[in-house]
């Protein structure tokens, strides 16, 4: 029986399923293909997102022969037989580099002139952010597109093409646990379809949990559940209702979510609504992600309940929250300032804080922006304090 993933591999825009902002007929990466404008572009999201498809789509669309790599084994001396095969060419390439976060600082070097005088189309693929990992050089050339995890709709479409295309009967339950088992991730659906359709064209939900135990993100195969239950168990600790935030903790634990999952939602719930209110609760949430992720289960689950406890009664504040959203807005909508000469490296009119006893006057913004607003709570309340007073000595 053919590749799944090979067989219902999408050959054009309108196929593609779930990234609709990115392949509907009125969005600005289809329109640039058709148009054959595409500069070099970075696509990022989470596994079996259809990241390598749209990239073999563009090569369709502008028409350009494609050549796929890998980040982790790429030799700089194939990248250098295909720039020479191109050379004095009308032709221009695709290179598609899989895992382009894992891109050294040399292969980057190497790709720089080609990308600068567009004789090669370069088109970088991650799971990861790779703007992080990737030259200033690099970024300035490229364009950024994300995708999402595939929604459920798109899943049951995609399921229901491969049965028909497969001649597959699959059971109601074993679909539910395919497409809400899968996390979003729709290579990973289509392979697990793969293997139980191996040993039997009726697939049950029997196979599919002989094949795979447990979900891979979702905590449950119910449809919706494991969305549910994770909104429940942080809203409930934004809440401080540490009952309920250890009620849906045991739901989750119990419907086979893997703890990573769990502490990592709880490290950003750490930030995002505590803050500086009780800055250890981010300590301790990082700390639990860390022990989990080396303990497992059974044990991970005490460590965990432990702390959604510890969040659950801690103050609340989202100001961290606030303020870096409205900063990122600001920068979005043109606010670039330039850096004050004596806060610039080197410079020898920089006021050294410590000289002074720990604070002194001088200007860090060449104009006055604000964007932290700290609240009367826990230790919140006490930088307040600080800042307050820090803005009396200086209006002094």
């Amino acid at each position: 029986m053919a590749d799944f993933t090979y067989l219902l591999r999408p050959k054009s825009f309108d196929a593609i399923l779930g990234q609709e902002h990115l392949t509907s007929s009125s969005s600005a990466l289809r329109t640039l293909c058709q148009k054959r404008e595409l500069p070099h572009s970075f696509f990022y999201g989470p596994p079996g997102s259809g990241k390598t498809t749209i990239a073999r789509v563009i090569a369709d669309v502008m028409s350009l022969p494609f050549y796929e790599f890998n980040a982790t084994s790429l030799k700089i001396e194939q990248l250098r037989k295909i720039f020479e095969r191109y050379t004095n060419t009308l032709e221009k390439p695709i290179i598609f580099i899989d895992e382009v976060h894992r891109l050294a600082k040399n292969q980057q070097e190497v790709l720089l002139p080609v990308m600068e005088n567009n004789s090669v189309l370069v088109i970088g693929a991650s799971t990861e952010n790779p703007y992080f990992s990737l030259t200033a050089a690099m970024r300035s050339r490229s364009l950024l597109f994300e995708l999402k995890s595939i929604n459920t709709n798109a899943l049951r479409e995609l399921l229901s093409l491969t049965c028909k295309e497969a001649s597959l009967h699959i059971d109601e339950d074993a679909q539910e646990y395919l497409i809400y088992g899968s996390g979003g991730d729709a290579r990973a659906m289509l392979k697990l379809l793969e293997s139980a359709s191996h040993i039997s064209l009726h697939v049950s939900l029997d196979i599919l949990k002989q094949l795979r135990p447990t979900a891979l993100t979702n905590g449950s195969s119910e449809a919706g559940v494991h969305y549910d239950l994770a909104s429940a168990m942080i809203k409930s600790v934004r809440g401080s209702d540490a009952d309920a935030a250890v009620y849906y903790l045991a739901r989750l634990i119990q419907g086979g979510e893997p703890p990573e999952f769990i502490a990592r939602r709880l490290v950003i719930l750490a930030s995002e609504d505590i803050g500086n209110a009780n800055p250890q609760a981010l300590t301790l949430a990082t700390s639990c992600m860390s022990a989990v992720s080396r303990i497992g289960y059974p044990e991970a689950r005490i460590i965990l309940s432990q702390t959604i406890i510890y969040l659950s009664g801690s103050p609340k504040s989202n100001s961290a929250y606030i303020a870096i959203n409205e900063a990122q807005k600001a920068i979005q909508d043109g606010e670039i300032l330039e850096i004050p000469e004596s806060i610039k490296q080197h410079n020898r009119d920089y006021k050294y804080p410590h000289d002074y006893g720990g604070w002194v006057k001088q200007r860090y913004l060449s104009r006055e922006l604000k964007f932290v607003r700290l609240k009367d709570i826990g230790y919140e309340g006490k930088m307040k304090r600080w800042f307050s007073q820090l803005d009396n000595d200086s209006s002094s």
